[in-house]
C-alpha cells in the first residue's frame, strides 16, 4: 500500500512514524517533508499549498491512501481535489475546513446552534471595529478570521493593544488577507484544554487531551507561537467535563456541520476553556493539532491507519480506538528568536537511541547532515507512567540534543503537574 502524507512539520513526521506501523504500508511519500522525515519517508519537493502537482504526484505513483495535515491545503481543498481522481483522502473537503478557515463562520455556527463560546462580533470595516472598542469590555481578545500559522489571536489588555491589533490585522496586513474581517470576543479564564477528535460525521471519537504551552517564554509570557511544548493528558479534563464536552460541544459540532451541509470527516481538534460557566469553545481546527499531535499519537495504541480508513469510510463506530494508560510531554526545541527573527543553518545531533522519541519540525539535510531549518526545530517526546516521571524524561532527552541557537521553555507541564499535586 503506497501512503502519501502532504505536510513538512513535527505533526507530519509524528503521524507518518505512526502509519509505519502498519505492515501494509510498502511505502510512504511526504510532500514536501523535511529533513527528518527523509529517515522515514520518501520526501518530495512539492508545497502542501501546491494542489494540483500533489494530485499530479498522487495520480503518477499510484498512491492508495492520502493523508492531507495542514490547515493551508485542507482549506484550499486537496481532499476534494485528491478525491475527484479517485484517491481516498483523510481530512475534511474544502466546504467543511472553513470550522478552521473562517472564525466568523465558526463563531456564527456556534451562535446559531447553541454551542457554548465566548460573545462576540465581527467586523470588516477598520472603522466600524475601532469604534467598537471604545467601549468593549477588557481584556479582550482579537483574532484574525483566516488562516494566520496560529499566531493570528491576540489578548489586547488595554484599549490602546486592542486598537493596535486591530490596526496591525486590518490596515497593516500584518497577516495578508485573513485579517480583512477580524473577530472581538470576550476574554475567558480559565484551564485551557485541546481535545482532538476522529469522526466520520457521524461517530466521534475523542482521543486523549493534552495541554499546549503557546506563549515563547517560562510561565506563559511573550509572544503567541505555533506551540512550545505539551502534556497529555490534560489534569483538569476530568471525566465528568468529558462528558459534558461530549454532549454539549462535540455531538452538537458535528450535527450542526451535518445540517448545514457540511459533514466533516477527519481530525477535528477542539480548543477548550474550562471557564466558570463551564466547558467553551475557543476555537476549531480542522486537523491535527501541532504540537499536541506529539503527545497524544503516542499514547495511540490501535494501529491509526487503520482508524483513519475507517474515517473515510464512514464506520468509524466499528474500530476500537484504544489509548496507552500512560502520560507524556513533548519539549519543543526552537531556534533563538523564534517566532520573530531567527538564524538557521546549525548542524543538529542526538544519540541515535533517541530517534523514535523525536519529531523533526524545521530542518534539513545539508552535506549530509541535518541542520536547523525553521523557528520550532524538533520535538521531544516521552511516556511514563506519571507527569512528572515523563516531564522529567523528556527534559534528560533535551540534554542530548545539540545545535547552536537552541532554545526551550524550561517549564512544560509545570502547571498541569500542579493541577495533579492540588496546588
Amino acid at each position: 500500500m503506497k501512503v502519501l502524507v502532504v505536510g513538512g512539520g513535527g505533526r507530519e513526521h509524528a503521524i507518518i512514524k505512526k502509519i509505519k506501523e502498519n505492515k501494509a504500508v510498502e511505502k510512504i511519500y511526504a510532500l514536501p517533508g523535511n529533513g527528518g522525515i527523509a529517515k522515514d519517508a520518501e520526501c518530495v519537493n512539492i508545497g502542501a499549498k501546491d494542489i494540483e502537482n500533489i494530485v499530479r504526484f498522487a495520480v503518477e505513483n499510484s498512491v492508495d491512501y492520502a493523508i492531507v495535515a495542514p490547515d493551508d491545503p485542507l482549506v484550499l481543498g486537496a481532499v476534494d481535489a485528491l478525491e475527484a481522481k479517485g484517491i481516498a483522502c483523510f481530512g475534511p473537503r474544502a466546504n467543511s475546513a472553513i470550522i478552521e478557515g473562517s472564525k466568523a463562520f465558526a463563531k456564527n455556527l456556534m451562535k446559531k446552534y447553541g454551542i457554548p463560546t465566548a460573545s462576540y462580533e465581527v467586523f470588516d470595516n477598520l472603522d466600524c471595529a475601532l469604534t467598537y472598542l471604545e467601549t468593549a469590555p477588557i481584556p479582550t481578545v482579537i483574532k484574525a478570521d483566516g488562516l494566520a500559522l496560529g499566531k493570528g489571536v491576540i489578548i489586547a489588555n488595554t484599549r490602546e493593544e486592542a486598537v493596535s491589533a486591530v490596526k496591525s490585522m486590518m490596515q497593516d496586513k500584518a497577516f495578508g488577507k485573513s485579517g480583512d474581517c477580524v473577530v472581538i470576543e470576550e476574554f475567558m479564564t480559565g484551564p485551557e484544554v485541546s481535545v482532538l477528535a476522529f469522526t466520520d460525521g457521524i461517530t466521534v471519537v475523542p482521543m486523549v487531551s493534552s495541554m499546549d504551552h503557546k506563549r515563547a517564554g517560562d510561565g506563559d509570557v511573550g509572544l503567541n507561537t505555533g506551540g512550545m511544548g505539551t502534556v497529555a493528558p490534560n489534569p483538569y479534563y476530568t471525566d465528568e467535563i468529558a462528558k459534558v464536552c461530549m454532549d454539549k460541544i462535540f455531538l452538537p459540532t458535528i450535527k450542526a456541520m451535518n445540517a448545514e451541509g457540511r459533514t466533516f470527516k477527519g481530525c477535528l481538534y477542539f480548543g477548550l476553556m474550562l471557564t466558570p460557566d463551564g466547558p467553551k469553545v475557543v476555537e476549531y481546527n480542522c486537523r491535527f493539532g501541532d504540537p499536541e499531535t506529539q503527545v497524544v499519537l503516542p499514547l495511540l495504541e490501535s494501529d491509526l491507519l487503520t482508524v483513519m480508513q475507517a474515517v473515510t469510510e464512514e464506520r468509524l463506530s466499528s474500530v476500537e480506538v484504544k489509548f496507552a494508560k500512560a502520560n507524556a510531554c513533548c519539549v519543543i526545541m526552537a531556534s533563538d528568536g523564534y517566532p520573530s527573527h531567527y538564524d538557521k543553518g546549525f548542524e543538529i545531533s542526538y544519540p541515535n537511541d533517541l530517534e523514535d522519541k523525536i519529531f523533526i519540525a524545521g530542518a534539513a539535510v545539508k552535506d549530509g547532515a541535518l541542520v536547523t531549518n525553521g523557528g520550532r526545530v524538533l520535538g521531544v517526546t516521552e511516556i511514563a507512567g506519571t507527569l512528572s516521571e515523563a516531564i522529567e524524561a523528556a527534559y534528560e532527552d533535551v540534554k542530548e540534543i545539540h545545535f547552536a541557537n537552541a532554545y526551550y521553555r524550561k517549564d512544560i507541564g509545570k502547571k498541569a503537574l500542579s493541577a495533579t499535586e492540588g496546588k
